[in-house]
């Protein structure tokens, strides 16, 4: 389970000011948020919806790195995100909140939503790898270990990195995109890994599997009554008997939120006769608006599609969506691109003719973008990645409002990434 940190956000402020060039520096993080016209307070989540330029971030629903999560969200709710999608753990919760909280008294800006994900069956994005060890002929035996109070993960009782072979290469360390495989520090750092699944395959001695696990309900319903305004359900959308499930154990806590995502696969012609049935699972308790949010499908060898890998990875999430927009009767809600993500996303919705294109939903309702926006995640997180891993290693927990350059460099990164979706004022730097 991720550890809790906490900032005095005043006794940081203080520190700064007995620092000129820091005082400076922020001047200057201060100047790029308002040179590029990020929105005020003023505007809010719902209205970016509306008109096509909504942008969330996740986190990610496996990735318990609490530091992290906490600078990731500090920086890009400077840069004008809507929503931050997280774990759904107590502590990770408290980690975006407390850095939404830092960003604001950085700069006076609207708070994005905070979202949980959850799943209703196995997910790939509900996931962590565990290295399996041969331990007297056999597989090592299998435990069930509680990873928090809330849920379970299925993992190997003995491990010890130092029985990987001496002459492996550790290929799993170079390819892990988030850093979480360290020999040296006893293999998989649970909290940094959020399951993309591309150690599996490269393992030469098949000794990584991965852990699969479901959030508890009861987790998830302490979670909506405090500090959460949003959910999104992660589903196969294979049996709505599952998704009804979910849906009802959650219960009255729905209507607290200001936000019900739902985040499907694509399953052909039969897409949006499953997002009619799962809708019709809502609809009676629904008390806010809904996001469906259109994922591309997985590699072939299972892995979640992750906008990190390349500029083609966005591709099936763009097609998936044009096919989407093109059939009638589809259920209410906005409409999300997600999976496969990055800096090209943007440009192949204009392509298509997707991007802030309108739509009249009903003679009462106003127009609303046929695409409401993109979520962002493995992209988003690599490139504000690479700077905060420039303050491992510092003294201390590296929180980055104290290096205001380092958070100077990582918020010109998540702008040049928000603001082509934000329609801000180009370029970033003079």
């Amino acid at each position: 389970m991720a550890l809790s940190v906490s900032c005095s956000s005043s006794s940081v402020f203080r520190q700064i000011r007995r620092d000129k060039k820091k005082i400076d520096q922020w001047r200057d993080v201060q100047a790029l948020v308002e040179r590029v016209g990020v929105p005020s307070i003023a505007g809010t989540p719902l209205e970016s919806l509306r008109k096509g330029v909504w942008v969330k971030l996740i986190c990610g629903a496996s990735f318990e790195d609490v530091v992290d999560v906490r600078n990731l969200s500090l920086v890009y709710t400077l840069a004008g995100v809507d929503c931050i999608d997280c774990a759904a753990d107590e502590s990770i919760v408290g980690a975006v909140r407390e850095g939404i909280e830092i960003a604001r008294q950085i700069v006076p800006i609207r708070s994005p939503w905070v979202m949980i994900s959850v799943n209703d069956d196995e997910d790939l994005h509900f996931r962590k790898a565990d290295i399996h060890v041969l331990i007297a002929g056999g597989r090592g035996i299998i435990s069930v270990r509680v990873l928090s109070c809330f849920y379970y993960i299925c993992f190997l009782e003995e491990f010890n990195a130092e029985d990987c072979p001496p002459d492996c290469s550790r290929p799993c360390e170079t390819v892990c995109p988030a850093n979480a495989i360290s020999l040296r520090k006893g293999g998989v750092i649970t909290e940094r890994c959020y399951g993309c699944g591309r150690c599996l395959p490269v393992c030469p001695y098949d000794r990584i599997r991965a852990n699969n696990y479901v959030r508890s309900a009861s987790t998830i319903t302490q979670l909506l009554r405090h500090n959460v305004d949003a959910i999104e359900i992660h589903t196969s959308a294979r049996d709505v008997d599952l998704f009804k499930e979910l849906w009802s154990n959650l219960g009255e806590c729905v209507g607290r939120l200001n936000l019900v995502a739902v985040s499907l696969p694509d399953l052909g012609d039969s897409t949006v006769f499953s997002m009619n049935m799962m809708y019709s699972v809502m609809q009676p308790y629904l008390q806010c608006c809904n996001l469906w949010q259109v994922t591309s499908t997985t590699h072939l060898d299972g892995r979640p599609m992750s906008g990190d890998i390349g500029k083609g990875a966005t591709k099936e999430a763009i097609a998936f969506a044009a096919r989407l927009t093109a059939v009638e009767g589809r259920p209410h809600g906005f409409l999300q691109v997600a999976g496969g993500t990055n800096s090209h996303t943007i440009g192949k919705l204009k392509q298509v003719g997707l991007f802030r294109k309108m739509q009249t939903v009903g003679s009462l309702e106003e127009p609303r973008s046929l695409i409401s926006g993109i979520a962002y995640g493995g992209y988003a997180r690599k490139i504000v990645g690479r700077v905060l891993h420039k303050m491992r290693g510092k003294r201390g927990t590296p929180l980055i409002e104290n290096y205001p350059e380092c958070l100077f460099e990582a918020l010109q990164e998540a702008l040049a990434l928000v603001g082509p979706v934000k329609c801000y004022k180009f370029p970033i730097s003079e």
